[in-house]
């Protein structure tokens, strides 16, 4: 089982961590560090006061007016700090005004709290606003300088973030990861792996689809193995919180990692994506969640994997562990399962293939009335299937499904044209790929066939009448 230890340790991961000392946002830090601000031209425009003024050469110093200053005014350097960001419009100067404050920060985490000092000395004001007001900024590196200091702010800080403000800085986080080619994407994901270790923030990200988000970027293969650990940290943080760990296959978590754990060549993301499916089976309170992560599991292939796994030699006693955890409850979870729970499960993954019981018109006879369970969940997810899969054995498979329960089901065409499941059906017969083409035609067929037979069946009604 992966300790918390890596949970645990995260604060100083982000700023020591390997991966955030050659990362982008961190080298450009570094020059923006060097570079020199003339303050006294800012002084004799009037653009800073003689208070900033002096409080700025003192954290410049270095020496012991520095500390000293630290130690005793802080609400004071806070103020400084916000006056010149509410201020100041050079970007370049901007940048160096953040870089100071992250420094500040990372010597001491215990200065967060004079921006809540100095917002209580003045009333009606918020420590978050002037921070959260730079995120609208067009200069990427300030913006992403902004986000890494209100994350250390929300988790290091004793006041946490909450509300409207929230939401804005958890949607704009959410907005840079899907942002094709954003260079400081790294940045993005180790604030989110700080903000994800603390409930509240869990809860607000999960409700504004923060694991949709997550699982689309992990899914457009788009990435290296840095920011897929860095993702895959963030799905499993969530997983302890019990509620979130209960819905998350509903997300397509598990079929996502199941490709990455397939395709993964370093420890560290194997190592954390078995820990996310771990969670999957040991956090969810309720034991038919579980047992359907499992089966989930076995669908996405993920017991072929860890037969795979088993045969090499970890440095990480973790890994093992988890892999002979996960090997056990999964080939548990398969002994006694029936032909519908296998179905449910595969068409649950979106992972639709040739399995046999697609095949069988026994399966079909005994089990069509069972798509309509939890209000036709199963015949809705294939019909989404059908209008977002571009897989075409995905496709095939799923109007071919679609035709069966229709021949099956008495009242099918009824249902399937409510849900506009004979529309998307339809919609493929000009598919490019022949196989989807052709179990669209055998689909529509059935349907038509089954409009024949009810028309038939009323026409002998009425013959029969005296």
């Amino acid at each position: 089982m992966t300790k918390l230890s890596e949970f645990s340790t995260m604060p100083e991961d982000v700023d020591r961590g390997s991966a955030g000392a050659t990362s982008l946002l961190a080298q450009r830090a570094n020059e923006v560090l060097k570079e020199k601000i003339n303050w006294p031209s800012y002084l004799q425009s009037q653009m800073m006061s003689q208070e900033d003024f002096e409080v700025m050469n003192k954290l410049e110093s270095r020496g012991s007016a520095r500390e000293t200053l630290l130690l005793q005014q802080r609400p004071l350097v806070a103020k400084t700090f916000i006056s010149l960001l509410s201020h100041v419009s050079k970007d370049s100067t901007i940048q160096y005004i953040l870089v100071l404050l992250d420094e500040l920060i990372s010597e001491d985490p215990s200065r967060l709290d004079m921006f809540r000092e100095n917002a209580r000395k003045h009333k009606g004001e918020n420590q978050w606003t002037a921070f959260l007001n730079l995120l609208t900024r067009p200069d990427p590196f300030t913006t992403h300088m902004i986000a890494r200091i209100l994350s250390k702010m929300c988790c290091w800080g004793t006041e946490r973030m909450e509300g409207s403000d929230l939401t804005f800085y958890l949607t704009w986080l959410k907005d840079q990861l899907r942002t094709t080619g954003n260079e400081y994407v790294q940045c993005v994901c180790r604030c989110l792996q700080m903000l994800l270790r603390i409930d509240p923030y869990r809860d607000a990200f999960f409700k504004l689809d923060g694991v949709v988000t997550i699982v689309q970027v992990l899914g457009s293969g788009k990435h290296n193995f840095q920011i897929q650990y860095q993702l895959t940290f963030c799905l499993w943080v969530l997983t302890f919180n019990h509620e979130i760990a209960e819905k998350m296959n509903k997300y397509g978590v598990i079929p996502t990692l199941g490709d990455i754990l397939s395709e993964s060549v370093k420890e560290k993301v194997t190592r954390i994506t078995l820990a996310v499916f771990r969670n999957l089976i040991e956090k969810p309170q309720d034991s038919i969640i579980s047992r359907d992560n499992c089966i989930q599991m076995v669908q996405c292939k993920v017991l072929k994997q860890l037969e795979i796994l088993a045969q090499h030699k970890f440095d990480d006693e973790d890994i093992t562990a988890d892999i002979e955890f996960l090997n056990d409850r999964l080939q548990t979870s398969i002994q006694d399962l029936s032909s519908f729970e296998e179905y449910c499960s595969e068409v649950k993954s979106g992972r639709m293939e040739w399995s046999p019981v697609h095949k069988s018109e026994k399966f079909w006879r005994e089990n069509c009335h069972r798509l309509n369970e939890k209000n036709y969940e199963l015949l809705k997810i294939l019909i989404q299937l059908m209008e977002t899969s571009t897989d075409p054995l995905v496709l095939s498979v799923a109007c071919h499904d679609i035709g069966q329960y229709s021949r099956h089901y008495a009242a099918g065409k009824k249902v399937l044209e409510q849900l506009d499941g004979k529309q998307c059906v339809m919609a493929h017969l000009s598919h490019s790929d022949p196989n989807v083409r052709y179990e669209a035609l055998l689909a529509v067929q059935k349907l038509m066939v089954h409009n024949w037979e009810y028309l038939g069946k009323q026409i002998e009604k009425e013959s029969e009448k005296p």
